[in-house]
């Protein structure tokens, strides 16, 4: 794969929101004016603030927007479905992600953050 990009968040609380919203379920929306093709297999660097080094993701381009459809709704940009080499990598970074959230947040925000009840919460 020759093409790489780099998604740069400025914030934590930006990465968090955009990881539970999208990422943790198997893809993200990269806000573009120069989107490539549907069907581009490509490595996006994710840099977030609080990570020594990017996390490094391989992708799919799945849809996109181009700048003359965007709305106030959706933005120009492309819809990335990630390529995971194993489910073992898959779960790696979402382990690495979890570690960094629950440091950042505590468990008790990050759980009702992702929507997970609590260990313990169910023996009452």
């Amino acid at each position: 794969m020759a093409i790489e990009l780099s998604v740069e968040y400025k914030r934590l609380n930006a990465f968090f929101a955009d990881y539970t919203k999208n990422i943790s379920r198997g893809g993200t929306f990269i806000r573009t004016d120069k989107p490539l093709a549907i069907g581009t297999d490509f490595v996006f660097k994710l840099n977030v603030p609080g990570l020594g080094e990017p996390l490094a993701l391989r992708g799919r381009v799945q849809w996109i927007v181009e700048p003359a459809q965007a709305t106030s709704d959706q933005e120009a940009g492309m819809g990335i479905g990630f390529l995971w080499e194993s489910e073992a990598e898959r779960e790696r970074i979402a382990n690495h992600v979890e570690r960094l959230m629950t440091e950042s947040l505590g468990p008790v925000i990050y759980d009702k953050l992702v929507g997970r009840r609590r260990r313990g919460d169910d023996d009452a």
